[in-house]
C-alpha cells in the first residue's frame, strides 16, 4: 500500500511541475486555432493573404523575412492606441495604421506564417494571438503582454524568438527590471480605469518580473561597424530601446537593418507619423534620445 501511495504522490508532483512552465513551441509546428473574437476589415484580410502568397512566389529572392514584410508597410500612417477599442479584450487586426509595437507584431506574425508555409488569414490571426498574449492565450486585458520584457520572455519561452546577447562587448551592460508604471498610473490606461480589479493583477505580474537581469548594448556602442562584434545583430532582428524612466523597461520597438556597415532601424515613427527606414544611423537616433540607455535584441527562430 505504501508503495502505491508513493507512486501516486510522485504522479501528482509530476503534474504540478509540468504546469509551471510554458510549453516550448517551434515556429514551424502546426498552430491550433483558437476560439476568439476578431476585429478587422476586408482590406486587412485580403492584404494578409496577398502578402503571404507573394512571399511564397518570391521565396528564392527573399532577403530577411522580417525586412521583406516590414518594407511592405513603409509609408503607412503611425497611429497610437489602435488596440484600445471596446471594453472587452479581442484580437484587433489593423494593417491600415500601426504603432511601433503593432508594426513589429504584424511583421513577426507574417514571418511566422511564411516559415510555417501557412497562407490564410486565420493562420495569421493565430500567430498574432500567440505573440501578443501571455502563452498565446487571450483571456482579458491583463493577459496582453504590455511591457516588452513580458513580450520577449514569453515569446522566448514558446520558442518563437531567441534573445541575442553575450557577456562582454558590445553587450557591455546589464538591465535590472523595475517596472510599475501601469499599476502606479492606472488612470492613463482606459481598461485599468474602467476595470480597477485588473490593477492588482497587473501589479502581481510586474512584481514577478522585477529583479530580472538582461544583458544589453549601451547606446554608445551602436556606433560600431558591422565588421565588429556588433555584427552579431542581423538584418531583421527585433530591437527594444531601453529607458531609465521610472517604472518602465522600454520606450520604443523597431526592426534593425545594416546599411553601408552601420546599423539603422525600420520602425513606425511617432516623429514622422509613418513607417520608415531611417536614413540616420541607429547610433545617431539613440544619441538624440536622452532617456534611452541602449538596446536588447531578439531574432525570430526559423
Amino acid at each position: 500500500m505504501r508503495h502505491y501511495i508513493l507512486l501516486f504522490m510522485c504522479w501528482l508532483l509530476t503534474l504540478g511541475c509540468g504546469a509551471q512552465k510554458p510549453k516550448a513551441v517551434e515556429p514551424n509546428e502546426p498552430v491550433e486555432p483558437f476560439n476568439y473574437e476578431r476585429e478587422y476589415t476586408k482590406e486587412d484580410s485580403a492584404l494578409v493573404v496577398k502578402l503571404l502568397k507573394d512571399a511564397k512566389k518570391n521565396r528564392k529572392t527573399l532577403e530577411s523575412r522580417m525586412l521583406y514584410f516590414g518594407k511592405k508597410f513603409l509609408g503607412l500612417p503611425y497611429v497610437g492606441h489602435t488596440l484600445e477599442l471596446g471594453d472587452k479584450e479581442h484580437l484587433i487586426v489593423n494593417l491600415r495604421e500601426l504603432d511601433c509595437t503593432t508594426f513589429v507584431e504584424t511583421v513577426t506574425a507574417l514571418t511566422l506564417c511564411d516559415i510555417q508555409d501557412k497562407r490564410t488569414f486565420d493562420d495569421f490571426c493565430n500567430n498574432l494571438m500567440r505573440i501578443r498574449y501571455r502563452q498565446g492565450k487571450m483571456e482579458d486585458y491583463t493577459s496582453r503582454l504590455h511591457y516588452f520584457t513580458w513580450w520577449g520572455d514569453d515569446n522566448v519561452a514558446m520558442g518563437i524568438v531567441k534573445e541575442i546577447s553575450m557577456q562582454g562587448k558590445p553587450f557591455a551592460a546589464t538591465q535590472t527590471i523595475n517596472i510599475n508604471y501601469m499599476s502606479k498610473h492606472p488612470d492613463l490606461y482606459k481598461q485599468l480605469k474602467n476595470h480597477p480589479e485588473f490593477v492588482p493583477v497587473i501589479k502581481a505580474y510586474e512584481d514577478e518580473t522585477n529583479g530580472r537581469q538582461y544583458r544589453y548594448v549601451p547606446k554608445e556602442n551602436l556606433n560600431w561597424h558591422q565588421s565588429t562584434p556588433l555584427g552579431v545583430i542581423h538584418d531583421g532582428d527585433i530591437v527594444a530601446m531601453l529607458t531609465d524612466k521610472d517604472g518602465l523597461d522600454t520606450r520604443h520597438i523597431a526592426i534593425a537593418f545594416w546599411k553601408d556597415g552601420r546599423l539603422h532601424l525600420m520602425h513606425a515613427s511617432s516623429l514622422y507619423k509613418k513607417v520608415v527606414m531611417s536614413q540616420e544611423t541607429f547610433y545617431e537616433y539613440e544619441m538624440r534620445q536622452s532617456k534611452h540607455t541602449g538596446i536588447r535584441v531578439w531574432r525570430v527562430v526559423e
